[in-house]
């Protein structure tokens, strides 16, 4: 996509949409943090119905130590990798207090160190709770870019760089919000529903998905 084409691809879902936000549940920073630790290779959805009575109980990260890795297992048991997930809530909680008054700090390198925290993870943080114009490539928006051609690339890295690249203001700061929520409803994996694409004019992915019922659904 050309420049224009860039600017009228998120002109459209910026009009659509024009306050997008995570589906994840939270109510602080911190809070925010473990629930996108606990989001990897796990739906929202599934996260959380996990936090929803562990956020009640536990909302810093001095409660998240009290309360200790087998408990917090108990609450977080039906989503994936959550032996892993609890190990890594508590150490990285644990450092919190230690290093960092308890707070979530706000600086991507910094967020980096924690455990269970990759790069993904610190650039959702640094933008849905300090407005950074980070942008926090998930399979969806490793889909996105390289299917229409908005930023493709061969690693998540490789879409992000082109994203801050060319993505214009004034949508840097929902850009992900918007590409997260495009390739989660619309730009599907399997089937991408392009009768509905608000974009598709704009997309370079050729074989468009007719509307189903019409010829060659």
């Amino acid at each position: 996509m050309n420049r224009a084409q860039i600017f009228d691809f998120f002109s459209r879902l910026a009009e659509d949409n024009p306050a997008p936000r995570t589906e994840l549940d939270y109510s602080n920073d911190y809070q925010l943090l473990v629930a996108v630790v606990l989001s990897a290779q796990s739906t929202d959805v599934g996260v959380n119905k996990a936090t929803r009575a562990l956020f009640r109980e536990v909302e810093t990260p001095a409660q998240m130590v009290a309360l200790g890795e087998e408990a917090l297992k108990q609450h977080i048991k039906t989503i994936g990798l959550f032996n892993a997930k609890a190990k890594n809530v508590i150490a990285l909680s644990e450092i919190l207090v230690r290093d960092h008054g308890g707070a979530v700090p706000p600086d991507r390198d910094m967020l980096t160190t924690l455990p269970g925290v990759g790069r993904k993870t610190a650039n959702v943080v640094m933008n849905t709770a300090f407005g950074a114009e980070t942008f926090a490539v998930d399979t969806h928006i490793f889909r996105i870019g390289n299917r229409t051609g908005l930023a493709p690339g061969k690693t998540p890295l490789a879409v992000e760089l082109k994203l801050d690249k060319h993505v214009p203001q004034p949508f840097r700061r929902d850009a992900h919000h918007w590409l997260i929520l495009h390739g989660r409803y619309v730009c599907k994996a399997r089937r991408p529903e392009c009768w509905r694409c608000i974009v598709a004019d704009l997309c370079r992915y050729k074989p468009k998905t007719p509307s189903p019922g019409k010829p060659g659904a």
